[in-house]
């Protein structure tokens, strides 16, 4: 899963983001309202968190400005301000869910995985092509009926090529969505993922569903 988080206080960012990732999760994080919609227009995430009081851009207005942009990644508020009438114009400005300050982070981790199941379901549930199968409810890959065992990044790498079947995936869109933009990563990484997922899904069948486009990225074939 991969989250944007958006949050001016760095420590309350910084103890977000370290605990989403123990989670496995993957978190980009911005600092205030701008920097959140420059990140959400040039990346796909699962789920949104958004601080209320945010700088440049305050987070109410921030969801009326992603909604009117026909973003519809699922959104969660966070905010000190608990009043009825404050959650109310949350949840009417866009928001899909509101969590007041202070929270409990296993309550945090529980709205972000209910938000991102409920998605799941408004979406296609099953991913295909070919004899190749992914259920991201369940996350299981099957190819030719038998489960296929991933890896978390490997899961997600196929996940992407699968929802962008028939279509090249630049190594540049990989690095945005795969792996968080703030980590450091060897430069082969894409590389030794790709590698390790053909041995897993295309081993031991005639017909190969991972293509290199040599120069530009990768593509799973559309069948």
């Amino acid at each position: 899963m991969k989250v944007l988080l958006i949050e001016d206080d760095k420590k309350i960012s910084s103890f977000i983001t370290k605990g989403l990732k123990e989670e496995l999760m993957n978190v980009d994080c911005a600092f205030d309202g701008e920097e959140g919609f420059y990140l959400l227009q040039i990346n796909r995430y699962d789920v949104i968190i958004v601080d209320w009081m945010l700088p440049k851009i305050s987070g109410l207005e921030l969801i009326k400005k992603i909604r009117m942009a026909n973003i519809t990644t699922p959104t969660l508020m966070l905010t000190a301000r608990g009043d009825v009438d404050d959650r109310v114009e949350g949840l009417k400005s866009g928001a899909d869910d509101y969590l007041t300050k202070p929270f409990s982070f296993s309550e945090l981790v529980a709205r972000i995985q209910a938000l991102h199941r409920r998605n799941s379901y408004n979406e296609n549930l099953t991913l295909q092509t070919a004899d190749l199968t992914l259920d991201p409810i369940k996350r299981e890959v099957k190819r030719d009926g038998k489960v296929i065992d991933l890896s978390t990044k490997e899961y997600e790498l196929l996940e992407l090529l699968l929802r962008n079947k028939g279509y090249i995936v630049t190594n540049t869109v990989i690095l945005e969505q795969i792996w968080n933009m703030q980590e450091f990563i060897e430069s082969n990484v894409i590389n030794v993922t790709i590698y390790h997922l053909r041995n897993k899904i295309d081993r031991g069948f005639e017909k190969k569903l991972i293509q290199t486009i040599r120069g530009s990225g990768y593509r799973i074939v559309n069948e």
